[in-house]
């Protein structure tokens, strides 16, 4: 009996593993042809306009402002990748470490750069692959457990042994792993539109309407194309993710300005730059869900309830995931892109946070 019913728990295991994969390769699948079908329509209506790209040579002088902060560089020893920051605030006080999204990179974070050097040691990561961090060429360069031992080495090399952590978006779905796998190394963390990586998940495979705002987590599988859609039209997909009214930063509150757009561009413009940040969601699937997935740090959750990426649901269940003082604030109105678009809210909130005495839940 013990053995029929080691058997039928192996073969379900099985046959979720062969549906899951179903699922992810079929959906690959529809959003390649999706894809393929505006790019043919986008040359039938101009294909001198489809294939212009503008030469940017020099970055914008927004990159270089002196009040964001000093840009530093760092080799890692064990990985031998030289990774790029951007920091601020005196050395020797706490150490606020920032993550990005995608597709973003260390300037994202401007806002909060100027923030919060009062009181700590802000540090602004291009993560690997992203800016002017060095780029891996192969996929499997950009596994999780590669992205989390990157943290892991850069506050050694900073010297620090513990930070305050804040990550958005992918930088999200870091930061929740590097505070599941290294508790002792996070002090508080806080999370921007993005829940705990087990929701994710589990969501993603029950609610039809999240799987379609995540297709492009499949159409990222497909090797090169991603790269050449997001390049075509002179980086029209980057921008419009920036600014169209579905998707886009500056509903009720800061609006990008042409020199922050022209930065987004500028970076992803470099030969070879979307390859990284797009091999990231080319190994997640074989990661997911954790085998351990439990956080016992002091948690915030800020969250835009217009995201188009991102069901406001999946920031209510994280917090089953979180056995410590968890707080989840919902912004009305605000888009995906929270820390860019409300900087003054999502600023006094993370302040608020930073200074309360918070308590491990029993």
């Amino acid at each position: 009996m013990a053995r029929l019913r080691d058997c039928l728990l192996r073969l379900t295991v099985t046959i979720r593993s062969l549906l899951f994969w179903s699922l992810v390769y079929c959906y690959c699948g529809l959003c390649a042809s999706i894809y393929l079908l505006k790019l043919l329509w986008s040359i039938g209506k101009g294909p001198a306009q489809t294939f212009r790209r503008v030469a940017r040579e020099h970055p914008p002088a927004c990159l270089n402002d002196p009040s964001l902060g000093t840009h530093c560089y760092v080799r890692i020893k064990d990985s031998g990748l030289r990774f790029h920051y951007v920091a601020t605030g005196e050395r020797g006080k706490p150490l606020m470490l920032l993550l990005h999204g995608f597709p973003e990179f260390w300037y994202s974070w401007r806002h909060q750069l100027r923030e919060f050097k009062s009181e700590y040691r802000v540090v602004a990561l291009d993560l690997r692959g992203y800016g002017e961090t060095d780029a891996p060429v192969h996929r499997e360069n950009y596994k999780l457990d590669c992205l989390i031992t990157d943290v892991k080495d850069i506050l050694d090399s900073l010297g620090y042994s513990k930070c305050v952590l804040i990550g958005h978006d992918w930088g999200g779905m870091i930061a929740w792993l590097i505070a599941i796998c290294f508790p002792e190394m996070v002090m508080k963390l806080i999370v921007i539109n993005f829940p705990h990586p087990n929701v994710f998940t589990e969501y993603i495979l029950r609610h039809p309407a999240q799987l379609f705002k995540s297709s492009h987590y499949y159409f990222f599988q497909i090797p090169w194309f991603p790269e050449f859609m997001f390049s075509i039209n002179d980086f029209k997909a980057l921008k419009h993710l920036f600014t169209s009214h579905s998707t886009g930063i500056g509903r009720k509150g800061c609006r990008l300005t042409t020199e922050d757009l022209e930065a987004y561009i500028y970076v992803f413009s470099q030969p070879g730059a979307l390859n990284g940040p797009i091999n990231h969601y080319r190994n997640i699937f074989s990661c997911l869900p954790l085998k351990h997935h439990m956080v016992t740090t002091p948690t915030l959750l800020l969250w835009g309830e217009k995201d188009a990426f991102m069901e406001a649901e999946m920031a209510e269940v994280t917090k089953i995931y979180v056995k410590n003082y968890f707080r989840l604030t919902i912004l009305s109105d605000v888009s995906h892109w929270l820390q860019q678009e409300q900087p003054d809210i999502v600023n006094k909130l993370i302040w608020t946070f930073l200074k309360e005495e918070t308590r491990r839940k029993d």
